[in-house]
């Protein structure tokens, strides 16, 4: 994705009263994200599906942004995103009705394996029971390839994030908000620790957006959209987690359920949903069992990056150097890619590529892509 394409995604992510599904229809009509952008007001009322109403909140909007300083400002906040057309887009995710068109994120996209991806919902107050059900099940996971999503919220999305942790497991959250708000605030350590360590904090949203109650529901689109299969831990008749189980079933993925008890009236939602077919889990095999996956332990998978970080070690580069490197070893990229990716400044990763460049490590092609020259093997 060039730098042009990139601050006319980051253009329209900024502005809140203009939705995916809004985008992604522009986008396809006009055939590149720029033209949506640009476009004259005569041929937006002809765009086939989109009201009056909307073309006007949009035309009002685009009055008011300047997509360059959109871009800059991702930039001078460090926040990385990946577009709807980049290759690192999540294909389960680009698969469902209303894709985000643009992630932001925090965290390393490498950490996790979105073929591996298990989405975990349930209430927000919910009981010691199915914290400690739920946990068991994902300790069985210790040390493998699975990669847990849940919402970053109060209750089974917290358990299940630091289940996913203490077990060595990648974790996404998606959180409904931009990235100026930490929701619910006792969650702060946790979103560090998934930052730094765990993997990736997913937002579609603009940094300045609130947590508004509608975003919520609205977010949860993603959390299904992300995985092959949705585990319910514990879902009231009226739950977020009722909500989720059915953009589960509208996504045709695979919905499962941890049954409990019979008194506890956030488990209605769950045995209203095993009625209606969803599998039964009691321990980890059952979830591979219902996705059909044959998992993997690190302990060759670790060896490999263990090797690969302490040859990257020896080398002589400062640190940034050093976060621009391991993706180049990883994948070739233009330095547009490695702007998204990084969230360093235009400029200064000009810099840090030509440094690059004279020491010996990476070499640009025809193409204008980065490739590394040392061997990590």
């Amino acid at each position: 994705m060039t730098r042009e394409d990139s601050k006319y995604w980051l253009a329209f992510a900024s502005v809140e009263k203009v939705g995916s599904v809004f985008i992604k229809t522009l986008f396809e009509h006009f055939g590149s994200i720029k033209s949506a952008w640009c476009a004259g007001v005569d041929e937006l009322y002809k765009v086939e599906t989109l009201t009056k109403g909307q073309i006007n909140d949009f035309l009002e909007a685009r009055k008011q942004t300047e997509p360059d300083r959109c871009l800059e400002y991702i930039q001078n906040k460090k926040i990385k995103y990946i577009t709807y057309t980049d290759a690192d887009y999540p294909y389960l995710l680009k698969q469902i009705h209303n894709p985000p068109m643009t992630l932001f994120y925090k965290g390393d996209l490498s950490r996790c394996n979105f073929k591996r991806t298990l989405s975990v919902v349930g209430s927000r107050k919910a009981s010691e029971a199915a914290k400690t059900v739920l946990t068991r099940i994902i300790d069985e996971f210790r040390n493998t390839d699975i990669c847990i999503v849940s919402g970053l919220a109060a209750g089974i999305d917290t358990c299940a994030h630091q289940a996913a942790v203490k077990n060595n497991l990648a974790t996404i959250g998606v959180i409904a908000s931009g990235f100026d708000f930490i929701y619910p605030k006792q969650n702060r350590h946790l979103y560090d620790k998934i930052e730094n360590e765990g993997g990736v904090i997913f937002s579609e949203y603009w940094p300045t957006f609130e947590p508004l109650p509608w975003r919520f529901p609205h977010r949860n689109r993603i959390v299904t959209g992300l995985s092959k299969g949705t585990l319910v831990a514990e879902a009231a008749m009226k739950s977020g987690a009722l909500i989720s189980a059915n953009l589960c079933l509208e996504q045709n993925r695979e919905l499962m359920c941890i049954p409990g008890l019979l008194t506890n009236p956030n488990t209605e939602g769950i045995y209203k949903l095993i009625k209606n077919g969803a599998a039964v889990v009691t321990r980890a095999q059952d979830i591979l069992d219902a996705l059909g996956w044959q998992i993997e332990t690190f302990s060759v998978q670790q060896n490999e990056k263990e090797k690969t970080q302490s040859a990257i070690d020896s080398l002589d580069m400062t640190e940034e150097e050093k976060a621009v490197f391991e993706l180049l070893a990883a994948n070739e990229m233009t330095i547009d890619s490695l702007v998204a990716q990084t969230g360093i400044d235009f400029g200064a990763l000009t810099v840090i590529l030509m440094n690059l460049e004279l020491k010996g490590y990476v070499k640009q092609t025809d193409g204008g892509k980065y490739l590394p020259l040392v061997n990590m093997g």
